[in-house]
């Protein structure tokens, strides 16, 4: 793994981030009746449609569901928001998801249920840091993850999703092009090692992906052979090594109504179970272990979970926690994120392509 010894990650301010967020309790029964009631009204009355991320709470996703909106990955999130005819995109995810939708639409007003939602990969990438290291090696194509914020995109020269990102980097590849990716030195490695490129990685990570432990995994595998193991390609390559499917969300929740096994042990936030149970009511889900009681996506949750019904009626209702991208930044971002558009349109594919098939270790 080619990491990038030069950068340091400041880990334990992001602990102390994640730390510090404070979700509000959870409502039920009539209270919780009372608020989806509300927020159907609101979105019609504001011309507004909801589009929720596979890893928030599920009653976020019924609703995005109910109401004609999207329950998908942070890129189609984004397109979704984009061909819809709604003026309002509120965006119930992280805040580079929310920035990606203010990218794709610019003429759009984007809300958020929580601005205080952030992500530890964005956070691992400080856009002046990563600038002076872009600066300072003109020879390499810059390839970053969507997990980034507005500046580090416009300092791309590609934004890429988990689902296509091998292939635009073996296409970058073949070209004899030499590549800087970040944030996520998981996944960097996981491609470097699937395409063969030169690629210089950025050290961050994703704290719930990291926690994933692959002994641990072994012994669950054994208990359970017949289960198909299924992981995100933000883990560690140890983890990875044990999957018969590595793919981004889409893609893993595809799998599961695709392959026959009745049983799936999953390595990735466990906000996507609702979406799988939904496209396989008669199949079982398990959590791969984690250092901790379960994979409650330390990167995001919390963080994922500041985005409940009460903060999505106040956005609404007041107009508060609007998303803002200076326009000159968002043309800017919009260049890279503009290539991987075009790049997955000349496949003919979305850009929430095919997962890859791997042998069990």
């Amino acid at each position: 793994m080619k990491i990038i010894e030069t950068i340091t990650i400041d880990q334990d301010r992001i602990n102390r981030l994640v730390a510090q967020a404070r979700p509000a309790p959870p409502v039920s029964g009539a209270e919780k009746d009372k608020l989806v009631s509300r927020i159907k009204g609101l979105l019609k009355e504001k011309n507004a449609v909801l589009v929720a991320h596979y890893y928030t709470d599920d009653d976020l996703q019924i609703l995005a569901d109910a109401t004609g909106g999207c329950v998908s990955d942070s890129l189609e999130m984004a397109r979704f928001g984009h061909a819809h005819a709604a003026g309002t995109v509120v965006v119930a995810g992280v805040r580079f998801m929310g920035e990606t939708a203010k990218i794709l639409n610019p003429e759009k007003r984007v809300l958020m249920p929580s601005l205080e939602a952030e992500c530890s990969l964005d956070l691992s990438c400080r856009a002046d840091v990563f600038k002076a290291f872009c600066d300072a090696h003109p020879d390499r194509t810059v390839v970053v993850y969507a997990n980034t914020s507005a500046e580090v995109k416009a300092r791309a020269d590609w934004v890429v999703t988990s689902s296509i990102a091998t292939r635009i980097v073996r296409y970058l590849h073949d070209k004899g092009e030499k590549i800087i990716w970040a944030p996520d030195r998981y996944l960097g490695d996981y491609i470097q090692k699937t395409t063969g490129a030169d690629m210089l990685l950025w050290p961050g990570y994703c704290v719930v992906h990291d926690a994933f432990k692959a002994d641990e995994l072994r012994s669950l595998r054994r208990r359970y052979p017949e289960a198909a193991v299924l992981v995100h390609p933000e883990s560690p390559m140890d983890v990875i090594d044990q999957a018969d499917v590595v793919g981004s969300t889409t893609q893993l929740i595809k799998a599961v109504t695709e392959l026959n096994n009745d049983l799936f042990i999953v390595a990735t936030d466990l906000g996507i179970f609702h979406k799988m149970k939904e496209a396989a009511p008669g199949k079982r889900f398990m959590e791969a272990p984690t250092g901790g009681t379960g994979a409650s996506c330390l990167s995001c949750a919390p963080w994922m979970a500041l985005n409940d019904l009460a903060g999505l009626a106040h956005a609404l209702e007041t107009g508060d926690n609007e998303v803002h991208v200076e326009p000159e930044l968002g043309k800017r971002a919009m260049v890279s994120v503009k290539r991987m558009l075009d790049f997955a349109e000349q496949l003919k594919m979305k850009a929430t392509g095919d997962a890859n098939i791997v042998s069990p270790a």
